[in-house]
Formats: structure tokens, sequence, C-alpha cells
């Protein structure tokens, strides 16, 4: 009897430190809130293929339009009625590009900074945990400026800031052969841009940064003219225009290279 007990208690043992490693990874599921600065190069859908790679049961949602602003999705409470029946563990909104630095007039900002903390309470209250994802100025004081007023209304908001703008800027200069903005407009994020917005919200969401390789993302591809309104749509949904494209890939350097960035510091 004794020998047998010797036997099954490294067995037992065994058996248990198997199970810790087969258990499923933590169950995440993201709503993405914003307008075409969210929607092309489909970041929801990037991330959500990053969190697949990496082990994550992570699907993604999106409310977004062109030029629509984080007031408007509050005025419209589609934000409130989607986080009430959707569970979501995650709300991620990005504002209109320049609103939080007043770039549409003193009202727009005034808005936008009502709008996150309008956001980051039905969040809350929804069991939701919020990110303000941040947007990207070009020129380097437009971009100190723009950082300095996101950053602001998430802590006043008192929820996690992404920042975006500053690590362009550095990328900008180190990796000028990566595409950044999307070639039709020179402005709207480009395929490597979409990843380095996916591969922040994946770090901000998991606590830890994706392994290095190659990814594919069987998603609709959106660019500007996207046929999207602000109705609630998975990442990964049918687009509305048959001419969108519905796959991206990118090779192993290019992850390795954006990863390599999130290691140093942001800065302009």
């Amino acid at each position: 009897m004794k020998a047998l007990r010797l036997f099954a208690l490294p067995l037992l043992l065994t058996l248990l430190s198997c199970g810790a490693i087969d258990q499923p990874r933590l169950y995440t599921k993201v709503l993405f809130v914003g307008n075409s600065l969210t929607y092309v190069g489909n970041v929801p859908a990037v991330y959500s293929a990053l969190a697949q790679a990496n082990g994550h049961d992570s699907p993604s949602d999106m409310i977004v339009r062109a030029g629509a602003t984080l007031s408007q999705r509050v005025g419209d409470g589609s934000v409130a009625r989607a986080l009430e029946e959707g569970s979501y563990t995650h709300l991620v909104v990005q504002e209109r590009g320049g609103d939080l630095m007043c770039s549409f007039g003193a009202g727009s900002c005034t808005q936008a900074r009502e709008a996150v903390l309008a956001l980051a309470d039905v969040g809350r209250r929804n069991g939701a945990v919020v990110l303000l994802l941040g947007t990207y100025q070009s020129d380097p004081s437009a971009s100190r400026q723009l950082i300095e007023s996101e950053s602001e209304a998430a802590r006043n908001a008192g929820i996690p800031y992404i920042e975006v703008s500053g690590r362009l800027q550095r990328l900008r200069g180190t990796a000028p052969e990566l595409s950044w903005f999307f070639a039709a407009d020179d402005f709207h994020p480009g395929r490597d841009l979409a990843l380095l917005n996916a591969l922040l919200v994946y770090h901000a969401i998991h606590g830890e940064l994706p392994q290095p390789g190659p990814l594919t993302v069987k998603a609709p591809i959106y660019g500007s003219t996207s046929g999207l309104d602000e109705t609630l749509r998975n990442s990964d949904a049918p687009p509305p225009l048959e001419t969108t494209p519905i796959e991206v890939r990118y090779d192993s350097a290019v992850v390795e290279k954006l990863l390599d960035s999130l290691v140093a510091p942001s800065g302009d």
C-alpha cells in the first residue's frame, strides 16, 4: 500500500501540472468605439488576431463611423446599450484626431473631455475596463501638445491612456520604410500603424507583449471608404463593400521591429 501511495503521488502531481499548463487563457471581449482612425486597417481585428496567435480568446466588436466623435456615441446611447447587452470586459475608445487638443475650437475639446468621462463611467458601471487609445499628429510640436491633452483627459477620467503619437514620431525616423499612412490620403493609418495600435492595445489589456512572429489577419481591411456606419458589428464581420480586402499578412521582421519599439521609451 505504501508503495502504491508513493507511485500515485508523483502521478497526481504530474496530472495537476499538465492541467495547469492546458488551462485556457483568461477570456476577454473588447468593444472598440471610434472613427476612421480606428477602422482603417481594422485595428480591432488586428488586435484579436494578435490575441488569438498568443493563446488568448479575445473577440472584438466595434462601433465606428467616419468623422465620428465620442460625444456622438454618448448622445445616441449606442455604447451604453452595447455594454449592457454584450458582456464586454474592455472598452477601448478613440476620439476623432485633434478634438482633445481643441483643433476644432474650444467647444470641441470640452465636449471630447466630457465624452471620455461619460464613457469611462458607463464602462465601469457595466464592469468593463476602459482605455483611451491615443491619436497622432505629424508635427513634433503638435504631437507633444496632443499627448499632453489626451493624457490629461484619461487622467481626469481615471482610465489608462495608450499613447501613440510619440512612438509614431520616433518610428517614422527609425523605420521610414514601413507603411505608416494609408496611401490614398497619407493621413489615415497604414497597415503598419494599424499593427502598432493593435500591439499597444494588446499590451495594455494583457499586461505583456505578444510573441514575435508572422501574423495573418483574416478580416475586412478597411480603407477610408468603408461603407461602415455606427451599427455595432464584429470586427471580422463581412464588409459592407465587396471591394474591401479580407486579409492582411505581416511578416515576422515587421512585427519584431514594432515589438522592439515598445520596449524603448516612447518620447518624441
